[in-house]
């Protein structure tokens, strides 16, 4: 009975409609005259009647209201006239558009000139929100990051993270001067190495025909996951005499792939620049050995031959076996299904609270030579080149350095080159995949646009 009186909320059990449904009318009657002897169903009753949602003030239909879905919304409105007049309310509409579209910034002024957040959430965002996010422009190898975010009620804006391009006054000298100082920097006269500026010319030219019409493609960051080695997303390279380039990391089991979003003419956008083997774990010697290219070499390419040995044998590396290279301070990092092999082997690199010594062998360019002192994880990878055109492809081995949360390195051991990868820091709405399918048919697309 009591709980009857708890579902129904009419107060004292004996009116309970759920009961009397179930009777008769002479059982109804009969039950109504009788005393009711249960202690705890007494003391029940005796509490205050359950009222329904029509019942709540409106400052707390308000704070319900407001923390569900913008799209059904329309549907509560339809329920009753009390209802209707309390989703006018621009409170409700102001959190949706910050928590569904992270717009908050703009809201107030739009406001104070008459626009409702209820309009801009209806007529603006909801309505354009295909277009709002990450893009990925068309422009021959080089690519681009465009971020596309909602300004004013009518328009929206465009902010290209990689260089914008505009007409001046001074013609194509000004724009040049302009475009070179904000891509690198610095002027051509400061840039000594000739082929260097060859490379800044054509990508400049390259670039310029594209002002007018452009064809854009969606990006989506990468999905995360707990066993992840670090937080995967958009990463900031340096390619040498191609400059910055921006690449991103993305974690797939045992494996971690970076894809180019920018590119250049030898590796364009969307292909696949470096992949790391997380069960390939290299324990990089002592300093002074360190500076040795060769001893380095050497350790990467008996991993190479390991590799190619377990490929012609038809075998993909076993899921619990020892790294390539044993770590002398502790027993080798395994991999397992509970947890990714990556994540694993963080976990002790944290645990143990130390990083390892890294300086880069002697012979090694890089155009950043403010690189981090200190390590905290290697693993074996491979990285792709190519020659101008993306002519020859070819994937060369490497070493991938984990330095922290967010900076990584990749050691080009044919090339004798190393890249610092920085993360991007800023953040970017409606960017995240709608599931892990989708992200991976993206890479797919822009991959095959360039292969």
């Amino acid at each position: 009975m009591a709980v009857c009186a708890r579902l129904c909320g009419v107060g004292p059990a004996r009116g309970c409609r759920r009961r009397q449904q179930r009777r008769g009318p002479a059982e109804t009657a009969a039950a109504d005259s009788e005393a009711d002897t249960d202690p705890e169903e007494e003391r029940i009753e005796a509490g205050p009647a359950r009222c329904s949602l029509l019942e709540l003030p409106p400052e707390l239909l308000v704070e319900i209201f407001a923390s569900l879905p913008g799209t059904d919304l329309p549907s509560l409105a339809q329920v009753c006239s009390r209802f209707r007049r309390i989703l006018h309310t621009d409170t409700i509409w102001r959190r949706r558009c910050r928590e569904e579209y992270g717009v908050c910034e703009n809201l107030r002024k739009l406001e104070i000139t008459g626009v409702s957040c209820r309009d801009v959430y209806a007529k603006l965002l909801h309505r354009y929100r295909h277009i709002l996010g990450l893009w990925q422009p068309d422009i021959g190898p080089y690519g681009g990051l465009l971020n596309v975010v909602i300004v004013k009620r009518d328009e929206f804006s465009t902010k290209c993270n990689q260089t914008d391009h505009h007409r001046m006054s001074g013609g194509r000298q000004e724009e040049f001067r302009t475009w070179l100082r904000e891509e690198w920097g610095r002027t051509l006269e400061d840039i000594f190495h000739e082929h260097m500026q060859e490379l800044i010319l054509m990508k400049f030219i390259y670039t310029s025909q594209y002002d007018n019409c452009l064809t854009y493609r969606r990006i989506y960051l990468p999905p995360s996951h707990p066993d992840d080695l670090i937080k995967p997303g958009l990463f900031k390279g340096t390619y040498g005499s191609h400059g910055l380039e921006i690449v991103m990391l993305s974690f797939h089991g045992s494996r971690a792939r970076g894809t180019k979003i920018t590119g250049d003419p030898n590796i364009p956008a969307g292909q696949q620049t470096v992949e790391i083997d997380l069960q390939r774990r290299i324990q990089l010697p002592d300093v002074e050995n360190l500076r040795n290219f060769n001893e380095l070499s050497r350790i990467v390419l008996e991993v190479r031959e390991q590799v190619r040995q377990e490929q012609e044998a038809g075998e993909g590396p076993a899921p619990h076996r020892e790294p390539a290279v044993k770590d002398p301070e502790g027993p080798p990092a395994k991999a397992s299904k509970e947890a990714g092999p990556g994540a694993e082997a963080a976990e002790q690199s944290s645990t143990s609270g130390q990083g390892q010594p890294f300086v880069l062998p002697a012979g090694v360019s890089s155009r950043n030579e403010d690189y981090p002192r200190t390590c905290r994880l290697c693993f074996y990878g491979t990285g792709l080149i190519a020659g101008h055109g993306f002519t020859s492809p070819e994937r060369t081995p490497g070493v991938f350095v984990l330095f922290d949360e967010d900076r990584f390195g990749f050691l080009w051991l044919e090339l004798k080159s190393f890249s610092l990868y920085s993360r991007v820091q800023a953040t970017f709405q409606n960017a995240d995949a709608p599931s892990p399918q989708a992200f991976d048919e993206m890479l797919r697309n822009i991959q095959s646009l360039t292969s």
